[in-house]
């Protein structure tokens, strides 16, 4: 919802023509500030430093490190494709999932509540995923193109989905439908 409202007020300004996520995560950060909406602009922030150091470990040599000249150079050329910054999205859309489920689990409902709000605004900037029944469609067609029948199959049925799906579909769906029909 917030990201959508973003990305109508960056449109109008002409701003967004040739803008990327990154992009549009970074200029989302000073709007957050004027909201004076801290959980927004935390999680911004967080998405942001992901997507920096996920800039400076592609641009990093063989061992990892960088030289003082080399990390100024990274950070001024940081920003990643609109593909790597999903990456990043979804891995911190997880973590957060992770979170919640740990702090629900160990009764903490007070930690679980700001990691559910981060969530949703993460999730504003992922596009939307495929429906189960989509996913069911499209395992079957999957399941005859490779003839697959047996549960020793899923693996490879799961691989082939998540392939073909390229992260347009969540991985627990994903792998429900695939256990539900090699089962």
């Amino acid at each position: 919802m917030y990201a959508d409202t973003i990305m109508t007020l960056y449109i109008s300004r002409g701003i967004l023509s040739h803008m990327s996520i990154h992009e549009t995560l970074e200029k989302a950060i000073p709007d957050a500030l004027r909201d004076k909406n801290e959980v927004r602009l935390r999680t911004l922030r967080s998405l942001v430093a992901a997507m920096t150091n996920e800039a400076i470990a592609k641009h990093a040599n063989p061992s990892g490190l960088l030289t003082v000249t080399e990390r100024i150079a990274v950070t001024h050329d940081r920003l990643l494709t609109d593909d790597q910054a999903l990456v990043v999205i979804r891995r911190a859309a997880n973590q957060r999932k992770d979170s919640i489920e740990q702090f629900e689990k160990a009764g903490r409902s007070d930690l679980s509540k700001g990691e559910k709000e981060e969530l949703a605004i993460i999730q504003a900037f992922l596009p939307a995923t495929m429906k189960r029944e989509e996913i069911e469609t499209a395992a079957h067609a999957k399941i005859k193109e490779l003839k697959l029948t047996l549960k020793a199959d899923r693996g490879v049925l799961m691989g082939a989905l998540m392939k073909s799906f390229k992260g347009k579909a969540d991985g627990a769906d994903v792998k429900a439908v695939v256990d539900s029909l090699l089962s």
